[in-house]
């Protein structure tokens, strides 16, 4: 482009030179010449100008990348770990380096920009850093953090790559929800950005954008009041906004027709609302939803210490051969139902071995339906899976008969070994591993969980085809740290397991009759800080006969 732009400007000039070259003779003719060259010279200039400052941003924009790149490179897994990096790296592929090749593409940078060609095919996409978005607000409401810390980077468990949002960062945040219909984190955002714009931050967003969207998520909350209040600052900052102008006509309308009993109890709420500055969070169609990120942030655990008395820590042999030679530690949980936890399952080597098998692999992990069966995708589960076959690596082979060694139950009919990676705000919300069948009122002994087991007394059995019964047990491995955030919790009991590598927890899913446990319903907590790096065995009902016979009641 640079070469065009000179050879235009050449072609310019030679035009200019035949045109006038009748002119030579005159002095007085060729004076428009001189003027003319002038004209040149000065474009010239704004030409050099303009790529000097380009070149300088560009440098600048390079320098600064080289100094990220360094950071994120020395420890990959650990930099993402922290959500706010993970955001705004999908944000800087997605967005910013596409500016970039804009700028770029002005001038001659061919092999940048064929490099550059190539390598976008594997960038995020807008929904990859929409997903981004909406896991930090996922955090947000789970781990119950306010915007500013979220903004500062200030997250429990941090330890380093303390980083920030820009006042660009937390307003595109709020457009995310915005366009998802979600007013209210649209409203914690923008006031986020109103934040940081009041505290004399500069950035490309101005405070009359800000308060548009502000003022209208506002209205949409319900709250009348203080959204005629925010569009009359907007009318204040920007006195041509027409769109503002007519909301305000249209508030005050719904304003004088409100009825003086609605005023009252609105004027009530808006204070209140005003003042604490938090909306109320929409409804969930989680039942549960509450006593799970109760769970999740620690509190709500309902393990007494008089019921902790009952736990114990144990050598675990199963009377196996290879067992009584290494047996393996075994550590309560939970007393009933009974989870254990199982020390030094797998090796640094195998886990690393495991993950390198699971990489190529992982997709997005998927859920089947509880009402067709079929396999989907679900905004519930936020997670890349794969699944290793037992004769594809000796390591995987040898995990999966260590999990038969220490349970005593059989592999054969189990499901392949799943490896699943939480990134940021990885979650799978409350679920059951075992299939539901027709619910019979007869085995309900627990009254407040009746609802709950009609809710899936229509599900299809999910395992029919496979011949091998139902899910009678998980095996969780853990394999790796997760700073902050990433247990697995039970609401029904109260419980929350913490990962810890090379660490695994084990329960049963049915009861000896081949009943569901329904107190087994579970969840995997949104990973706040860190990479959580699991692989899980489900082991199924057949060939389990005479190794956990049936009791003799249907809850034994």
């Amino acid at each position: 482009m640079r070469y065009l732009a000179l050879t235009l400007l050449w072609a310019n000039c030679c035009y200019v030179w035949q045109t006038r070259a009748e002119f030579f003779t005159s002095i007085g003719q060729m004076t428009d010449l001189i003027f003319t060259e002038k004209d040149l010279v000065k474009s010239l200039k704004e030409y050099i100008t303009a790529e000097e400052t380009k070149l300088t941003a560009i440098k600048s924009w390079a320098e600064k990348l080289d100094e990220l790149t360094h950071t994120s490179t020395s420890d990959p897994e650990g930099y993402l770990g922290h959500p706010v990096n993970a955001y705004k790296l999908m944000k800087r592929l997605n967005t910013e380096w596409l500016k970039l090749e804009s700028l770029v593409l002005q001038h001659t940078s061919d092999g940048f920009i064929a490099n550059l060609s190539v390598q976008r095919q594997h960038f995020p996409t807008d929904e990859d850093e929409s997903g981004a978005a909406k896991a930090l607000m996922r955090l947000q409401d789970t781990y119950k953090l306010d915007s500013d810390s979220i903004s500062k980077g200030m997250l429990p468990g941090v330890q380093h790559h303390l980083v920030s949002l820009t006042v660009e960062d937390c307003f595109e945040l709020g457009k995310v929800a915005y366009n998802d219909g979600d007013y209210y984190h649209t409203i914690l955002w923008m006031e986020q950005t109103l934040k940081q714009l009041e505290e004399g931050e500069s950035g490309g967003v101005t405070k009359a954008d800000t308060l548009d969207y502000l003022s209208y998520s506002v209205y949409q909350m319900g709250d009348l009041r203080r959204a005629i209040e925010l569009t009359k600052q907007l009318i204040a900052t920007d006195p041509m906004h027409l769109r503002a102008k007519a909301n305000l006509h249209y508030y005050n309308d719904l304003l004088r027709e409100e009825k003086p009993e609605d005023q009252s109890k609105d004027k009530k709420s808006s204070a209140s609302q005003t003042e604490s500055g938090i909306y109320a969070r929409p409804d969930s169609y989680l039942p549960e939803r509450d006593a799970y990120e109760a769970l999740c942030r620690g509190e709500g655990i309902k393990m007494t210490p008089r019921r902790q008395k009952r736990l114990f820590c144990r050598y675990h042999n199963n009377n196996h051969p290879r067992l009584l030679i290494a047996p393996i530690k075994e550590e309560d949980e939970w007393d009933s139902p009974h989870i254990v936890r199982y020390h030094e399952v797998l090796s640094d080597a195998e886990i690393e071995r495991i993950k390198e098998i699971a990489k190529p692999r992982l997709a997005r992990a998927t859920v089947r339906d509880p009402k067709t069966g079929v396999l989907t995708v679900a905004n519930y589960r936020v997670s890349k899976s794969a699944w290793l076959d037992d004769d594809e690596d000796p390591v995987v082979h040898r995990v999966n008969q260590r999990i038969a060694d220490i349970t005593g139950l059989e592999v054969e009919t189990a499901e392949l070994l799943q490896v699943a990676n939480y990134g940021v705000g990885g979650q799978y919300e409350p679920h059951f591993d075992f299939s539901r069948r027709p619910f019979d009122r007869n085995l309900a002994t627990d009254g407040n969980r009746l609802a709950t087991y009609l809710n899936y007394k229509d599900e299809q059995d999910a395992f029919r085809e496979l011949g091998t019964g139902n899910r009678l047990a998980t095996f969780l491995n853990y394999m790796s740290d997760v700073p902050s955030g990433g247990a697995t919790v039970f609401p029904d009991f109260g419980a929350a397991i913490y990962p810890k590598k090379r660490t695994a927890v084990f329960w049963y899913n049915l009861f000896r009759s081949g009943e569901g446990d329904y107190r087994t319903r579970h969840a995997a907590c949104p990973v706040l800080v860190g990479s959580k790096w699991v692989s899980n065995k489900w082991i199924h009902e057949r060939g389990q006969e005479f190794k956990r016979p049936c009791g003799l009641t249907e809850v034994e």
